[in-house]
């Protein structure tokens, strides 16, 4: 039986919950505006995933999964309607898909008692749980991947950046902002000079900031982009002939869509990642057998093993595997929100699991605490074969700068905590 998949009106109403026990996830997409080119492999994958546990092992713990599909454009205040008009259906778990939709629901959600994970996006300080109780950010966030973006370049010049030129390229925000301060911070230890270049929405005009590289001469760029932004930067890159290996974009700017369009130009490109590419994995079998073969695919079927695929699946078994962990803790398979909360606090992924799961080396491990709502920090580079047309990772996990980033994450979650009298807990 196919999976519920409901795509609601913006404004409609949800009748109080299913008849039948059901585990309730909506997906926020976006399947149409700037961003839908994107937006539509993420949400396909979530969907499948979720279908594919239906179709092969009856749900989650016995459960069938209510997949509820609403349509937010990457519009903050369609994406803050959506969570109004689902969140009584029973809603376990809202994954926002957008920093600016991230940073409205921290407070309500977090006052509906509904968890939020913001999987490599959204608030980087939500990461202090002691503040932050019902949001998550595991297994990276923003300030994670800036740091790995210069540990990279620290490797390429054997760990001395001093009197380097670092340019950032970033979406006029608040998601292209998030990396800013991370980078000035790692400019003062390491010495290399920052340049920072706004970008507006939806980012098509960026004449000036490339004319800006052309005549500063950066030894690299790294950017904040999302959509046709990164398809235009890519673009005006290659026409200035900037080295492509030293062009790096954040894990929202290395997809198939940001580099294919510039063709053997591209080749070169780099994009930090916090899981694995390519379909070269067990699981991708079974959704073949189990969903696609079925005609249960959520979207066309031709999107499995790309980049943002790929990110929308790894998103989903992240939550399936919290709400087993919920029921495990809870002893009961029919989870509420609440104990979805507990479930993902207590979240451990390890290599044995994603094996298990046919995910092997898929994504780092980490363990998810009361303190720790982010993970270890760990992420890596990939790079794009224009010949191939593939992406492939060229480095380890590695881990963030924390000396830097956990001073910067408690100090930013304590005024947070103090602007919205919050008591620290964990105790």
């Amino acid at each position: 039986m196919k999976m519920k998949l409901a795509t609601l009106a913006l404004g409609a109403a949800l009748a109080a919950g299913p008849a039948l026990a059901e585990l309730t996830f909506p997906s926020l997409s976006y399947r149409t505006g700037p961003y839908a080119a994107n937006g539509i492999p993420f949400a396909d994958g979530y969907a499948d995933y979720f279908t594919l546990l239906n179709e092969r092992d009856g749900g989650i713990g016995g459960e069938k999964i209510n997949l509820i599909e609403c349509e937010t454009g990457y519009n903050t205040e369609k994406g803050v309607e959506c969570y109004e008009a689902t969140k009584g259906s029973g809603a376990l778990l809202y994954q926002p898909l957008s920093t600016g939709i991230t940073y409205q629901l921290i407070p309500k959600a977090t006052a509906d008692g509904i968890p939020v994970h913001s999987m490599g996006y959204g608030r980087t300080s939500a990461k202090n749980g002691k503040v932050f109780s019902h949001i998550f950010n595991y297994p990276v966030n923003y300030w994670d991947g800036a740091s790995v973006g210069i540990k990279h370049l620290l490797d390429l010049n054997d760990g001395d950046l001093s009197g380097k030129k670092v340019a950032l390229v970033y979406h006029n925000s608040a998601y292209g902002k998030e990396p800013i301060r991370t980078l000035e911070e790692l400019a003062k230890k390491h010495g290399y000079e920052l340049t920072l270049l706004a970008v507006d929405h939806p980012g098509q005009e960026q004449k000036s900031q490339w004319l800006q590289i052309r005549r500063e001469r950066p030894d690299y760029v790294l950017m904040w982009g999302w959509g046709v932004m990164n398809q235009v930067a890519i673009q005006e890159a290659v026409n200035i002939r900037f080295p492509m290996e030293n062009f790096i974009g954040i894990w929202w700017s290395g997809s198939e869509n940001d580099v294919k369009p510039a063709g053997a130009g591209a080749d070169g490109y780099k994009a930090l990642a916090f899981h694995n590419v390519g379909s070269d994995f067990p699981i991708f079998d079974d959704l073949k057998t189990h969903v696609v073969d079925k005609g249960l695919a959520a979207g066309a079927g031709d999107q499995l093993g790309t980049v943002l695929y790929n990110r929308g699946l790894y998103a989903a078994m992240l939550a399936a595997e919290a709400a087993k962990t919920a029921q495990e803790i809870h002893d009961t398979s029919n989870i509420t929100a609440a104990m979805m909360r507990d479930g993902m606090e207590s979240l451990e992924i390890t290599e044995e699991k994603m094996a298990t799961l046919g995910m092997p080396n898929f994504g780092p491990e980490f363990t998810v605490t009361c303190e720790n709502h982010g993970g270890d920090g760990l992420g890596a580079v990939t790079q794009w074969d224009a010949n191939a047309e593939k992406w492939t990772l060229i480095t380890d996990f590695v881990q963030s700068d924390q000396d830097v980033l956990q001073p910067l994450i408690e100090e930013d979650s304590a005024a947070y905590a103090a602007e919205n009298d919050i008591e620290e807990r964990c105790n």
